[in-house]
């Protein structure tokens, strides 16, 4: 399934581009063949509209082990450590921005199989289709009984809601004095998925709420994402915030690249028929493309090399210095940013194409725009 051959000739829309070799940008070796990004990205239209991804590219997931990570090896996972996955994430977001946040989204919650109780995380990780959706945010209220807890709560922007395998959230234990939040697994069965994403991009990311109503979780259901993982590989120990912030910055690059090679893709359409009318606006979106490209990747390289030799230190050591990962927390928004402002800068450049929503120019520029919305990659 996997390949790692990739021609510098890449085929968008209905221009032929020479273009920089990407798994030379990248420095990874590609998931899938051309035939098969071409697939994933001929469909995303057809998948924006229907709001969620289909049966077939799931089957593509399960098959490269993307949604398991981070889920060791003996469980089925990849086991992969912080630079790897974040260059499959910013891979498959290259490949298609929804396709790429559902895979950075489901990998994350691989983090949970060394915290849960041992028993319940080899039940919940082993299987191929293994993946969780949920929320961090705790909008949920347990009450203790016997064998466990009694919890009711409503969760939003739960990303791949629709075909998850199981579910989790934060509460707040009641009635016990002092606030204290525990986090909850579900099954399927006990959970309403209720379907109000409607976001400017990443629409077909079923990021829906989720409900619980009075449902039993027995004890050994619950964990404490803040306990000693019970695995000693290092990824498990990652503070949330910059393996967050790192994680969607890669999101971001990928999408950011897809989006210069659309614009490229439609200087080379319009080329006989700006250069004949309107040759200087042809010659302003090459430059600001070039341009863009150029401290996109700039930005990209500084990104990844900061996070390797973190990644390195901390393997070798077992610790890293808070200034360390806010600096980490730093690049992360920088390169976001990077690739947001020169989206920003080329958009108004792309005439009336660019503002057709069934586009891939308009796609992909609303993927960008969704993802680097989020809070962890803003500077405030």
């Amino acid at each position: 399934m996997l390949c790692c051959l990739f021609l510098q000739y890449i085929i968008l829309g209905s221009g032929c581009l020479l273009i920089p070799s990407i798994e030379r940008q990248m420095n990874i070796m590609f998931l899938y063949d051309h035939a098969q990004v071409e697939k994933i990205r001929n469909h995303a239209l057809e998948r924006e509209q229907r709001g969620e991804i289909e049966a077939w590219l799931l089957e593509l997931i399960y098959d490269a082990k993307l949604f398991k990570a981070f889920v060791p090896q003996e469980l089925g996972g990849r086991g992969a450590g912080m630079p790897e996955a974040l260059r499959l994430f910013e891979q498959a977001s290259w490949i298609d921005g929804a396709f790429g946040w559902l895979v950075t989204i489901g990998a994350g919650g691989g983090f949970f199989s060394a915290t849960l109780p041992e028993q319940e995380a080899v039940a919940l990780f082993s299987g191929r289709d293994a993946v969780l959706a949920g929320s961090g945010m705790p909008t949920g209220t347990a009450q203790r009984t016997e064998g466990g807890y009694i919890v009711s709560g409503e969760w939003k922007y739960c990303s791949g809601s629709t075909y998850a395998s199981f579910y989790t959230a934060n509460c707040m234990i009641e009635g016990e004095g002092e606030p204290l939040m525990r986090s909850f697994a579900f099954l399927p069965e006990q959970v309403e998925v209720i379907r109000d994403w409607n976001s400017l991009g990443l629409r077909a990311t079923s990021s829906h709420s989720i409900k619980v109503q009075s449902s039993f979780v027995p004890e050994n259901m619950t964990f404490d994402i803040a306990t000693e993982p019970r695995y000693d590989d290092p990824i498990y120990r990652v503070p949330f915030l910059p393996f967050a912030q790192t994680s969607f910055a890669a999101v971001s690059i990928g999408i950011a690249r897809h989006f210069l090679e659309e614009c490229r893709s439609l200087a080379a359409h319009k080329a006989w028929e700006w250069s004949e009318m309107q040759s200087r606006r042809l010659e302003a979106l090459l430059e600001a493309v070039d341009r863009e490209e150029q401290w996109l990747t700039e930005a990209s390289h500084l990104f990844h090399t900061i996070v390797e030799s973190s990644w390195e230190t901390f393997v070798q050591e077992g610790e890293l210095s808070p200034e360390l990962w806010d600096e980490v927390g730093q690049v992360s928004q920088q390169t976001a940013s990077t690739a947001r402002s020169g989206a920003q800068t080329v958009f108004p450049l792309l005439g009336m194409t660019g503002l057709q929503q069934n586009h891939p120019l308009n796609r992909t520029w609303r993927d960008l725009h969704t993802v680097t919305q989020h809070s962890v990659l803003l500077s405030l």
